[in-house]
Order: structure tokens, then sequence, then C-alpha cells
């Protein structure tokens, strides 16, 4: 034991003497939190003589980050010659599963007979609730509809109204109901807490009051369904604890427990760890929690907020019972120093910008903590400790455009992979901000494989089961039924997912599917765009005459181009659907078969590849800045990175179709007004809640902006050896709208993200 704590470093060791009570840990990216972890709960087990009837219980946030903490605690216990027990390391919905079982009756959950669903903007729960929110509340509905806020010629013409229609049933509102719905539940809102919540008279439109409206339609429709959410599982699990029994047997059995990634967690989740952690006998909060909140970047889009991991933090400091693990082995130091510099310079950018706010308002509103990555010196007694550079360890480029981008790229990883050698015992990671990045990387690199061997491997963010199944059943319905408007946008929709149209006005295109199909001579001419949709959407007509029934899924699969563990997922259902339907087999009978299969939430994707191909040897990955998170690399790539990608246009993006509504985002909108008022419940004195959406959409861009570098900081911190960034020149103006066929015209000239000019005086090439 004192080997292992002579062998940690400064901070590292503070963490391992903690003995009880109360403890934060902030840590840097690279800081080895998992090992510190690993090291700090053998001592500890061995220390309280744990087992399985008194454990401590490690909790994180994926189950990949299960796995390796897990593997590393139970080497620590084998070298102190300990079994591996007294410990559970679980994912914080695992746990709360856990204590639902044991208590089925207090939980008011029943699992076996409930179906556990991952609720989307797509998933067919949120549009069925909004369809009925559109019945059930016409006044909110219509004010919506008929909204002149940049309209001002809009005299409810017939076209313009089915538009509309579209933009909201299809687009608004599943999103504004999926954006809400997460806020209230994860916040741990009770009913009382939304009944007083009231809509500030100058608002455009009663956001709190459609907000509790489709929240009720919402849990009507989940308990017919006999559907729960994640977010059940927790409250499910509260219930349990609110119970004096269950708690301190739960209590008992739990001697500590050890959070990590705590920057991620929730009001509800933080909620349901301190409890567990609470001594019944003496009231002594046993808590650690580990996390970084300049690695939080999560929080525009899902219920995590760092917020609640800061306040913590400085209740610890004022106990004394805090640590900062600021040291850092895994990267070279020129690498750590610029992305030390890169914090430090966009935090005095907002000081500058924010004049004479108050203290207070200035935290909230700073990007970073101001902590440095120290390097961990050369008294370090851990393995890997911050390897020397690649050539100058960063290099920033500034190409005439994304074609050039990549040439670049190309060039240097040759350069880097040109020995076998080099091939087995290095890796390198492309990181992008969007998923038609690395399309667009992953094509024009093709020739690595081909021409030198060094296998290009793109991971796309969108590779789930209920997604493919979704996909699919789109296209189906499609073919079954043409003339339908909404099964033609999904259609289409699915198409521009998967990188085969450019992204376009959908809702015009599908109001009418006959004009868009087959137009006649009169009818206004298409776009090369919509030329190239209609096309593809005439080949998946025709195979509904050209083959049978049951190889539409195949030829599906092989339209939306579909390959490894996608294409191994499609063969899989196509031959499930086929056995279920071999008595009464007919396109509509497979339509109807895998709607079930959908509804059912259980059928299990194929997956080929796990969490080891991300950084596997001698291998070119592709991947996005957020699922990069926790990985690391020898070599980390960051290609366009313009200004109005990092971090984005200095005003709220809102997308042409919705600029009925005003110059907002209204689910972004809707958000920040419930996100402030939990903010204001739990800190009254220090968070007034804002309720007006003009103030709202300001405080949600800063807060996506403040994220998006913070996004940017994670994916430096990535690389190892050579970090190596470039800002095009020219590029798309959004991605999202770019078809890639060499035409440079669709290109613009672009401003670089602030960070590349900043650095650029220093590092440019």
């Amino acid at each position: 034991m004192e080997e292992l704590i002579n062998n940690l470093r400064l901070g590292q060791k503070e963490l391992a003497l903690w003995e009880g009570g109360k403890m934060a840990i902030s840590a840097v990216p690279g800081a080895g939190k998992s090992h510190t972890l690993a090291v700090v709960a053998a001592i500890t087990i061995n220390k309280n003589k744990l087992n399985n009837n008194r454990q401590l219980v490690i909790v994180t946030y994926t189950r990949s980050a299960c796995a390796s903490i897990k593997n590393k605690l139970k080497k620590k216990l084998e070298e102190l010659k300990l079994p591996p027990i007294g410990f559970t390391v679980q994912t914080i919905h695992g746990l709360a599963v856990n204590i639902i079982n044991r208590h089925p009756l207090l939980s008011q959950l029943h699992l076996e007979n409930s179906t556990l669903v991952e609720v989307t903007p797509s998933h067919r729960i949120i549009r069925a609730i909004v369809m009925e929110w559109a019945k059930n509340y016409p006044d909110n509905y219509n004010l919506l509809l008929k909204s002149k806020s940049q309209t001002k010629n809009f005299n409810g013409e017939e076209s313009e109204i089915l538009r509309r229609d579209s933009v909201l049933l299809t687009e608004v509102l599943p999103n504004f109901a999926h954006n809400v719905i997460r806020q209230i539940k994860s916040s741990g809102l009770t009913k009382f807490d939304l009944d007083i919540l009231q809509d500030d008279p100058k608002n455009s439109y009663p956001l709190i009051a459609m907000a509790k409206g489709l929240y009720k339609e919402y849990q009507i429709l989940m308990q017919k369904e006999n559907f729960i959410d994640y977010d059940d599982l927790i409250l499910g699990a509260l219930r349990v604890l609110e119970e004096d029994n269950p708690r301190k047997m739960w209590q008992e059995e739990v001697f500590a427990v050890f959070e990590d990634e705590a920057q991620d967690s929730s009001p509800l989740q933080g909620k349901l760890l301190e409890i567990l952690a609470t001594d019944s006998n003496n009231g002594q909060v046993n808590f650690v929690r580990v996390g970084d909140p300049n690695q939080a970047i999560n929080s525009t889009f899902t219920a995590s907020d760092p917020v609640y991991f800061n306040l913590f933090y400085r209740q610890c400091q004022e106990m004394g019972k805090y640590a900062s693990m600021n040291q850092s082995g895994r990267s070279s130091k020129i690498i750590i120093d610029t992305a030390n510099k890169t914090l430090s310079w966009v935090n005095q950018q907002i000081k500058q910008k924010c004049g004479n706010k108050s203290l207070n308002d200035l935290n909230l509103m700073l990007p970073f903590q101001e902590q440095n990555i120290e390097v961990v010196g050369n008294e370090d007694k851990q393995p890997y400790g911050n390897p020397p550079p690649e050539g100058k360890g960063v290099e920033i480029y500034q190409p005439e455009d994304i074609y050039k981008t990549v040439e670049l790229i190309g060039k240097r990883i040759i350069k880097l992979f040109t020995t076998d050698k080099a091939k087995e015992s290095t890796n390198l990671a492309i990181l992008v901000r969007e998923n038609k990045q690395g399309f667009f990387l992953q094509k024009h690199l093709e020739y690595l494989e081909l021409d030198y061997n060094i296998k290009v491997k793109l991971i796309n963010d969108i590779n789930n089961s209920t997604d493919i199944l979704q996909q699919i059943l789109s296209i189906l319905q499609f073919i079954y039924c043409p003339h339908s408007p909404q099964y033609l946008k999904n259609a289409l929709e699915t198409l521009q997912k998967n990188n085969l149209i450019q992204s376009q006005d959908f809702n015009a295109l599908s109001i009418y599917p006959e004009k868009f199909l087959y137009p006649s001579p009169l009818d206004k001419p298409l776009s090369n765009h919509s030329k190239k949709a209609q096309n593809i959407c005439l080949k998946l007509l025709n195979s509904r005459l050209e083959l049978p029934h049951y190889r539409l899924i195949s030829f599906i699969s092989f339209i939306l181009e579909y390959k490894d563990s996608k294409l191994a997922t499609t063969q899989k259902l196509g031959d499930k659907i086929h056995r279920q339907i071999t008595e009464n087999s007919s396109l509509k009978t497979m339509i109807s078969t895998l709607q079930e299969i959908i509804n059912s939430e259980k059928f299990e994707e194929v997956e080929i590849d796990n969490q080891d191909i991300y950084t596997k040897n001698g291998q070119v990955t592709i991947m996005t800045m957020h699922k990069a998170k926790g990985l690391e690399w020898d070599y980390v790539f960051l290609p366009f990175l313009q200004e109005d990608v990092i971090p984005g246009s200095p005003k709220p993006y809102v997308s042409q179709g919705a600029k009925f509504l005003g110059d907002f985002n209204l689910p972004d909108v809707t958000r920040m007004i419930l996100r402030s008022i939990t903010h204001h419940k739990h800190f009254p004195d220090n968070h007034p809640p804002i309720t007006n959406i003009s103030e709202a959409s300001k405080k949600s861009h800063q807060l996506k902006q403040a994220e998006e570098y913070r996004l940017l900081y994670v994916a430096m911190t990535r690389a190892k050896r050579l970090l190596w960034m470039s800002s095009a020149k020219k590029a798309p103006w959004r991605w999202n709208f770019f078809e890639d066929n060499d035409n440079k015209s669709q290109l613009q000239i672009q401003t670089p993200c602030p960070i590349i000019n900043m650095l650029g005086f220093t590092y440019i090439k």
C-alpha cells in the first residue's frame, strides 16, 4: 500500500489519503483519473476490510469507462494479494436498476413488464405527443402556426400554412418537446414546481404553458404504452430511498460512493448518490466526486450541468476537503502549453466583453475554470509521462480550401506512417465537429488504404439499431405510399442523413409529392440538388416493381450505402422479418412487422467492433470531437476550424424554414428558461431566473459558444505527441448544406476560428 501511494502524483496522493466525508477532485485531461480511482479504491477496500456486504460503490457514465476502472481495480487488488470483492463499478442507470429490482413496489416501476426507451426527437413517442398536443391545445398551436413575427406579408396562404404545419409538427415541436421533457425530469421539477411556473407576459408565445402541456401528454402516453425512460430509472430509485427501511438497508451496504466524470451529472443523479453515500448511523456523507468542468461538453444538448459539481467543489473547498489533480503525463509539453494558452485566452476575451459584470455573473459566463495543466516532471514514478513531441509538436496550417486541407493531411499521415514499425506502434485520429466533415475526409483519404496500406476507419455518431430501423421504415413507407407528404419528407431526411443528397427545404418539396416526383412542363423546374433527390426517390419506387418485396430491405441498405455493422444489422433485420411473415408475405405486412419490432424496442444491432478499434495502431480513425472524449492518440488532427464551426456564428442559428417564429431557436430558448428556473431553485440568491425570450436566447447562445470552446479544448488534449490544426481559407458556409462534387464555386471565404488566429503568431507554418 505504501508503494502504491508513493507512486502517485501530487493531487493523486491527497485523494489516496481520504478517510471519509465529502471530497471534491478537479482533474485535468490526462491526469490519470481512472488509474487513481483504482488505486484509491484498492487502498480503501483493504484499509476498511470491505466485502460483499459492505461495499465501495464506484459510479461513472459509460459502460466502457466502467470496464476500464473495474479491470484496473482488479489488478491493484491482485497486487495487494486481495480477492476481487468489496466493490462494485456501475453506470448511474445500472445502479438505479439494481435498487428498483429489489424494491419494485416502492419504485412504482416493474421493469420486467415495462420497456426502457431512449427517447429522441425522432422517436415515435415524441411525434405522437406533438400531434396530441396540437389537437388538445389548438390556441397555442395556432399561435405558432399563424405567427407574423418575421413574415410581414403573410395573409394565410394555403401553401404557406401547409409548409409551416410541416415545419412545426416534424421539426420545431419534436425538438421543443424533447428538450423540455428532459430538462423537467432530470432537474427534479415536481408537479408543484410546474404548477407555479408562469409565462412572461412580454413573450411572443406562452412557452412555459406549452412545455407543461407537452410534458403532460408525454407522461400520459408513456404510461399508456408501459414505457419508461432513463430519467424514470433515477426517479424510481429515489422513490425507494425516500422510505426509511430500504434507505437504511442500502446505506448499511454502501461504505462510500466514488463518482467519476462528475461534471456530467444532473441534479437528480447527484441527489441519488449523496443519499447512498450517507452513513445511516452518524449522518456522515462519504462521497468523493472527481470531475473537470473544463471538459463539460454535453450540457447544451443533454440534462448534465457542471454548475452542480462546481457548487460541490466550492463547499468542499470551504471544508478543506478538496484536491487538484493538475499534472498530466499524456501529452508533450508543447501540446499542454497550447491547451493552457487556449484556456486563458478564451477566458480573457469573455472578461473583456463582460465589462463590469459582478464576480458571480462572470464566473457563470466564463467557459473555463482557471486551472492550468502541469507536466509531471522528471521525478514522476508512473510510466509514459509527457512523451517527446513529433516534429514541432504543434502544427497549424491555413490551406487555400478544404480540398487542399485533406491533401495536406494525407501527406502528413504518409510521412508519419512511412515505416512498418510506426504502423505497429502508433495511432492517429482526425477529429471533426460534424459528421458530414467525417464523410468528406473518408472519401478523400480512401487512397491511403489502397496505395499505402493505411486503414481509414470512420466512426459515425449515428449507429444504433433504433435509428437504422427507423431509416429502413421511412423508405419502405415511402415506397408503399409515395403520395403521402409525411412519408416523402421522412424519406428525403433519411437520404440526407446518409449524405446521399444535400440538405434543402424538404417541407416545400413534400407538400405536393406528385409535383416533385412527376412534374409537368408547367411546374417550376427543380434545382440540381432537388433533381438528384428526385432521381433517388424514383429509383426507390421502381424497386417495388422490379424486385420481390422480401429483397427490398437489402436494396435499401445498398441505396443508403450501409457498411460494416449497419449492413450486418439490416441483413439480420431482413431475415427476422422474412421468417415472421412467411405465411402472409406482402409489402404491407412487412411494414407492419417492422413497426412492431421498432415498438418493442428490443431489436439489437450487430456489433462488429469494440472500443479498442478507436485507438488501433496503424489506423487513421475519423470521428467527432464529442465521441473522442476519454480517448487518446499519438497524433491528433483537427481540420476545418473556421469561426462558423467553432465557436459558431455570432447570432443564434435559426433554420430558414422556422424563421416565421422569430429570430430565435424556440427549443433552446425554452430549455434555457427552464434551466434558469432550476438554478434559481437550488441557488436562490445567486441565480435569478430568466423568463424573457430575448434574454434567454442571448444566454443560450453564449453557453453554446462556451461549450464549443470546451469541446475544442477536449479535442486538443487527446493528442500525445503531435497536434495538427488547420483552418481553410475557403470552406462551406454550413457543412449540412455542402454537396461534395469538387465544385469549388460552392466554397466561401471563411474567417479562421479565433483560437487559430491567436496561436498562429507562434506556431503557424
